[in-house]
């Protein structure tokens, strides 16, 4: 934009130039050139002529606008400005002349740049807002006081600025100088505004930031700090008055002389643990309970990062946030160095004030045990939530085992041995077996199997087992067993106690590629105390123990927490599925015992399970007796054997349910769920014999249905079916008569014998 003083400058030239060009036009001869330098300066003259007449009417406006603003502002006793879009001062009045001179800056930021900071920035922040509103206001702290601004848009591109100072009765400024305490006067984002004789002289330098003195910028009066100083560090008690707006007055005194530490008494003997540390995380002091707390070694020159160990974050940001007053005092979970992986403390902070020194005060107390509880109970819910994920997957496979096993069963019946197709068919069947047991295994570890449980004398079936363990260990391992004399029979399913007995020998014997020797031991264990082990409590009581070792590799520390969580293992890819021990956990932990494991590298591995004595004479008589061989019943294939109502949501499943049990001779009535059961025993004339239902099913479940029917149907004889384990439904089953759980997947011959045991 073109000022009135560049046009002032700018006119002589123009002048000049017309002069110029009129000179050269009247020494050229006639023609084109002669013609154009006339042309050109009669032109510029024109043009210089133009603006000599802008120049008088603009002096005249500005002479008539100063001498508005001489009428208006002149006699005021506030330094008054006048200034364009740009800065550029117009006018100044006599109290502006008086108070910074007739001959300062060209423009208001000139004036005013030794008065306070940034004043380019408040400026221009006045002016805009000035534009848009016709007038804007704003104070701002300068080193004198306190500077009132304000702005009023007098028209296009012009400003009227008008200065009101405010001076505190405070010893900054001139009364300041003679002071021998050095001082500052600051705002609150940390510029220096004033600093004494004393400062600087102190510094070395006038300090323009708070930081430039201090090593910590955050301080309150009466404590102690650290000043940068030529020489060094010095240290100095900090006063602060709070001044006018956003003042900041900052004096120092002399720190006292600091004596060599000592712990009182008191603070030596009290009962709980006490530190104290620095800002910079240097421990101070410690009592005798914090010294016992970390070991009881010499402390002298650690840090609060040397001591503890936070999980999340560095422990000394949190300690340097607390005694900045940037958190409040709290108390975090730390672990400590000193102790162990496995030492905990529960830390409090405190900030406190110690002869000037700002610092922070710690509390602490054992968590050693809490952590401990807190990790077993993590470890409880990851185990339960795998369980359940687990069960699920092993109640959707048992379904589809039993429509393939079912299916399979149903065309070996139409297939001779020596049909081509009958050792595909036995695959098939064998393979779907084979899959059922992995799903057992599933079950087993989610403690949701059907046990059936019964009195056992380990002697009998350790001797049963015998011939079947040494075939599995082969010519390089020995196998010895031990007994005692003593031991007690116990409660338990046998044949999964058969396969934890066979998976540890397994386990044992994998461990020993070179051979080696596995110990099989038993023990009458009586407890007249509770017994404290591996994270557990087992009651007291009599117990019989089955002891499995072996001379193997062993288990590696960090390992042996995660032997017995599922799909966890130390064997190669392909070499085992992980669900071994976590099978063995399951069974022993859902038959009411405990397994304990013992191993070092090299030195071998042993496995201890504890089971409760059963003893009948105990008055105990729900124990179930063992029962007879499995014999399969001779089936009677004649017609009209019977009706049975079968109730499944699983399409494949009551295909082969009902096509197996027409074979058998039943008339078989079919239902997709139990409103559907329930509706077609509406019919009075329907007669059914036996109920076939699953447990779990979209809408009423098996046994609430069931429970309506046999209402009006009391003598209707009932089968529950389910992928689920048995305990599932005991409660319901319970209350339901004549009824028998049989689970999936189940073969032809499973699922027509029950019902015509039910039948019979």
């Amino acid at each position: 934009m073109v000022t009135p003083q560049g046009l002032q400058r700018g006119l002589p030239l123009l002048v000049a130039l017309a002069a110029l060009c009129l000179a050269l036009a009247a020494a050229a001869p006639t023609g084109p050139v002669r013609l154009g330098l006339t042309t050109g300066g009669l032109a510029v003259l024109l043009v210089a002529a133009g603006l000599g007449g802008v120049m008088r009417r603009g002096r005249r406006a500005a002479g008539r606008l100063a001498g508005q603003l001489t009428m208006l502002v002149g006699g005021d006793a506030a330094p008054c400005f006048s200034t364009d879009d740009l800065g550029q001062i117009l006018f100044r009045n006599a109290a502006a002349i008086a108070r910074f001179g007739e001959n300062t800056a060209p423009t208001l930021v000139g004036v005013l740049h030794e008065q306070f900071a940034s004043p380019s920035a408040v400026l221009f922040r006045l002016q805009t807002r000035a534009a848009n509103t016709g007038a804007a206001r704003e104070d701002v702290v300068t080193r004198r006081g306190h500077l009132r601004l304000s702005v009023h848009r007098l028209g296009e591109g012009r400003f009227l600025w008008r200065l009101e100072e405010f001076q505190d009765r405070t010893p900054a400024g001139r009364g300041a100088e003679g002071l021998s305490l050095p001082m500052v006067v600051a705002n609150r984002n940390g510029v220096v505004l004033f600093s004494n004789e004393a400062m600087r002289r102190l510094l070395g330098e006038r300090p323009k930031r708070l930081d430039r003195i201090f090593l910590h910028s955050r301080f309150q009066t009466g404590e102690e700090v650290t000043v940068h100083t030529p020489d060094g560090q010095i240290r100095a008690i900090v006063a602060e008055v709070e001044g006018v707006g956003d003042r900041r007055e900052i004096f120092l005194v002399p720190a006292p002389a600091r004596t060599a530490e000592t712990v009182s008494a008191d603070f030596e003997s009290v009962p709980v643990a006490l530190m104290t540390f620095g800002p910079d995380g240097a421990l101070r002091t410690a009592n005798r309970a914090a010294r016992d707390l970390l070991g009881g070694g010499p402390l002298t020159g650690l840090s609060f990062h040397d001591l503890f160990e936070d999980l999340g974050r560095p422990v000394n940001d949190w300690l340097l946030d607390v005694i900045a007053e940037r958190l409040p005092a709290g108390a975090e979970v730390l672990r400590l160095r000193r102790a162990g992986d496995e030492a905990f403390a529960q830390v409090q902070l405190r900030r406190i004030v110690e002869q000037g020194r700002s610092g922070a005060l710690a509390i602490l107390s054992d968590a050693t045990a809490l952590k401990k509880l807190e990790a077993q109970f993590n470890q409880s819910q990851k185990m339960q939530a795998v369980g359940q994920l687990a069960g699920g997957i092993a109640h959707d496979f048992n379904n589809l085992l039993t429509a393939i096993s079912g299916h399979c069963d149903l065309l070996l019946l139409r297939h001779d041995r020596e049909d081509g197709d009958f050792a595909d068919l036995e695959q098939i069947r064998q393979n779907a077996n084979r899959a059922a047991a992995l799903v057992s295994q599933l079950l087993a570890f989610s403690r949701k199997q059907t046990l059936k449980p019964e009195r056992l004398d380990l002697q009998d079936l350790l001797a049963d087992l015998t011939h079947l363990l040494k075939r599995l260990l082969g010519e390089k391992i020995l196998l010895r067993f031990s007994h005692d004399p003593l031991l007690g029979p116990i409660r338990a399913d046998r044949r999964r106690l058969e396969q934890v007995l066979m998976n540890l020998v397994v386990n044992a014997r994998d461990a020993m590629p070179d051979g080696g020797t596995i110990r099989i031991e038993t023990e009458a264990l009586a407890l007249t105390e509770p017994l404290l082990r591996d994270k557990a409590t087992v009651p007291a009581g009599e117990y019989s123990v089955i002891r499995v070792s072996d001379t193997g590799c062993g288990i590696a520390p960090d390992k042996i927490d995660k032997i017995f969580e599922p799909f966890f293992t130390t064997k190669r890819v392909g070499e085992g599925t992980g669900l071994g021990l976590s099978t063995v956990y399951g069974i022993v932990k859902q038959s009411g015992g405990y397994v304990f494991v013992q191993s070092e590298p090299g030195q071998g591995t042993r496995f201890d399970l504890l089971f409760p004595v059963h003893d009948l004479a105990e008055g105990d008589h729900g124990a179930v007796p063992a029962p007879p061989a499995e014999t399969a019943p001779r089936l009677t294939l004649r017609k009209d054997a019977g009706v049975v109502l079968l109730v499944e949501d699983e399409a494949p499943v009551r295909a082969f349910a009902s096509r197996a049990l027409r074979l058998r001779g039943y008339t078989v009535l079919e239902a997709e769920n139990a409103e559907d059961a329930l509706k077609t025993l509406e019919d009075p004339a329907v007669e059914v014999d036996v109920f076939v239902t699953d447990v779990v099913m979209p809408g009423l479940d098996g046994p609430t249905w069931v429970k309506r029917a046999l209402e009006d149907r009391p003598g209707v004889k009932v089968v529950f079916v389910s992928g689920y384990a048995e305990d599932c439904l005991s409660e319901d089953q319970a209350r339901i008569p004549n009824s028998v759980f049989l689970p999936k997947p189940f073969s032809l011959t499973d699922l027509t014998t029950t019902v015509q045991n039910q039948i019979a």
